[in-house]
C-alpha cells in the first residue's frame, strides 16, 4: 500500500504532465510505469479519469478536429496516428463512423488540396497513386478530381 501523501505526490506529477499537453491513458502509463508503483498508478489514472483529466474519447475528438484544421490527411492516416498514441481502435472507429459525413468531406477536401499543390510537379495519375498510398479512398480521390 501507499500513503495519501505518496498518492497526492504521484497525482500532482501526472497532472502536471497532462496539463502541459493533453495525453492519452497509454502515454501516461508508458511515461510513469517505471517510476510510480503499479497499483498507485492504476488508482491515480482511475481518479484522473473520473475527474475527466484523462478522457480518450475527448482526446480523439480534439485531435481529429486539430488535424482537420491544420493538415491534409486521409482518414487512414488519422487512424494510424491515433492508434500510435495508444488509443483503442474501436473507440477511434466509433468516432469516425459517428462523424462519417464530416470526415468524408474533410478527406475529399484534403485530396483536393494535395491535387492542387502537386499538380505543378506531377501528372494527375501520379498524384492519384500518391493519394492511394497515403490511404485515401479511391471514390474520394475521384470526387476531388471532379471538383
Amino acid at each position: 500500500m501507499y500513503t495519501v501523501e505518496e498518492f497526492d505526490k504521484a497525482k500532482t506529477k501526472i497532472l502536471k504532465y497532462i496539463l502541459y499537453k493533453k495525453r492519452t491513458e497509454q502515454e501516461i502509463r508508458r511515461k510513469f510505469s517505471s517510476t510510480i508503483d503499479e497499483n498507485m498508478l492504476e488508482d491515480v489514472i482511475e481518479y484522473l479519469k473520473e475527474a475527466k483529466y484523462i478522457d480518450d474519447k475527448d482526446y480523439i475528438e480534439r485531435t481529429i478536429q486539430n488535424f482537420m484544421l491544420l493538415k491534409n490527411l486521409s482518414l487512414k492516416e488519422i487512424q494510424y496516428k491515433l492508434i500510435a498514441k495508444g488509443l483503442n481502435k474501436m473507440t477511434i472507429e466509433d468516432y469516425i463512423s459517428e462523424n462519417k459525413e464530416e470526415l468524408e468531406e474533410y478527406e475529399i477536401k484534403s485530396a483536393e488540396n494535395i491535387l492542387y499543390k502537386k499538380s505543378t510537379s506531377m501528372e494527375q495519375e501520379e498524384i492519384k497513386q500518391y493519394l492511394l498510398k497515403k490511404g485515401y479512398k479511391s471514390e474520394n480521390i475521384n470526387q476531388a478530381i471532379e471538383n
